[in-house]
């Protein structure tokens, strides 16, 4: 540990400046005037609220109300947390937006129509946006989040890890929802007593053309109503999301997602509340939701929470996969490993200067 002593203003300036250089991010606290030039130059200024001056504190970017260096603290765990926080949020949102964007567009290409409904995508849109910012955005910060390294300069909002679990949990969710959509009246099994019905006992298939353009489901219908296999589809994309949602909680690969979840009810209210809102718009809408009249047996939605279920089980073994590097990223990374030894360099060069113009003490 180096310690400079009785440094000018300027001194500590250029010390900031050096460091700055160096790819650090520097922190400096204060309180007299003198110390405005390094809290106005550094990333974030600490100016002290009760002893220091009105220069210093125009200089800095936070300043400690109390005079507390434990405040500072407080402050870099809540700071992570609100970027832990956003990057639990685009985890969960740009998974659903793949999904339901994909579903759309190729099920409007092969079958001239989407298999999400527009009222259906009204209220996915609902779960993706409004309620798992409320859910996801008001994690509590905890004093884990302050054991990590600090964040590059350069490092990007979405990490790898994150490109990881989106890009394999989207194409997951995107084969069930295939699979259900153009195969699923060949193994999901329909109800003794309701009609219309196959002779095999599984559902009718609810798309409302063939492949080459004959009418399908639309004699059904207007007499009645919405099909079970449409509603199934709805219903395993709803259920994908909300078993998700609780991966979500984990960017960086942690094997318990459930840790910590006691410690945000908003979390536990809007995850339960979403599922309960689901069974109703599923069991009781009818056709203001483009639902099947009288809703699904429990078997069917025996296989909509199994299918969702999955989603826990893909999401702990995303988790084993290796981390794949984008290119900017290893360009950036790669740089900076070869400009190591002049970074050395800067710094054994800053240290001379301020040696030379003031004493100082060294303690190892």
């Amino acid at each position: 540990m180096d310690v400079l002593a009785r440094s000018r203003p300027e001194d500590k300036y250029l010390l900031v400046t050096g460091i700055k250089q160096m790819g650090d991010t520097v922190a400096v606290t204060g309180d007299g005037t003198n110390d405005a030039p390094a809290l106005k130059k550094a990333d974030v200024g600490f100016a002290m609220g009760i002893t220091g001056t009105d220069v210093a504190k125009h200089a800095a970017s936070i300043i400690l109300l109390d005079d507390n260096f434990s405040s500072i603290v407080k402050a870099c765990m809540w700071g992570r947390n609100i970027y832990a926080n956003i990057r639990r949020f685009l985890q969960f949102q740009l998974t659903v937006n793949i999904v339901a964007l994909i579903s759309a567009f190729i099920g409007s290409c092969i079958s001239r129509e989407s298999p999400l409904k527009p009222i259906q995508l009204l209220w996915v849109n609902m779960i993706m946006d409004s309620l798992a910012s409320l859910a996801l955005a008001t994690e509590p910060p905890k004093p884990e989040l302050l054991e990590g390294p600090p964040y590059r300069r350069d490092e990007y909002i979405i990490s790898r890890k994150m490109v990881k679990h989106i890009v394999i949990m989207a194409i997951y969710q995107a084969i069930v929802i295939f699979t259900l959509v153009f195969a699923g009246e060949n193994f999901i099994p329909e109800s003794p007593d309701y009609f219309p019905r196959q002779e095999n006992g599984n559902i009718v298939a609810g798309r409302s053309y063939t492949f080459g353009g004959n009418p399908l489901y639309l004699p059904y219908e207007k007499e009645f109503g919405p099909s079970k296999h449409y509603t199934i589809v709805f219903t395993v994309f709803v259920m994908l999301q909300f078993f998700n949602m609780l991966n979500a909680r984990k960017i960086n690969d942690e094997l318990n997602i459930f840790g910590g979840i006691g410690d945000n009810s908003m979390f536990l209210i809007i995850w339960l509340g979403i599922f309960v809102v689901q069974v109703c718009i599923t069991q009781f809408t009818a056709d203001i939701f483009q639902c099947a009249r009288g809703g699904l047996s429990l078997h069917q939605w025996i296989i909509c929470i199994g299918l969702g279920f999955s989603a826990w089980v893909v999401d702990f073994i995303i988790k084993f996969v290796p981390d794949t590097l984008c290119p900017e990223l290893g360009k950036k990374r790669k740089h900076i490993d070869e400009d190591h030894q002049g970074v050395m360099n800067l710094r054994r060069g800053y240290s001379k200067k301020l040696s030379l113009r003031m004493p100082s003490q060294s303690f190892d």
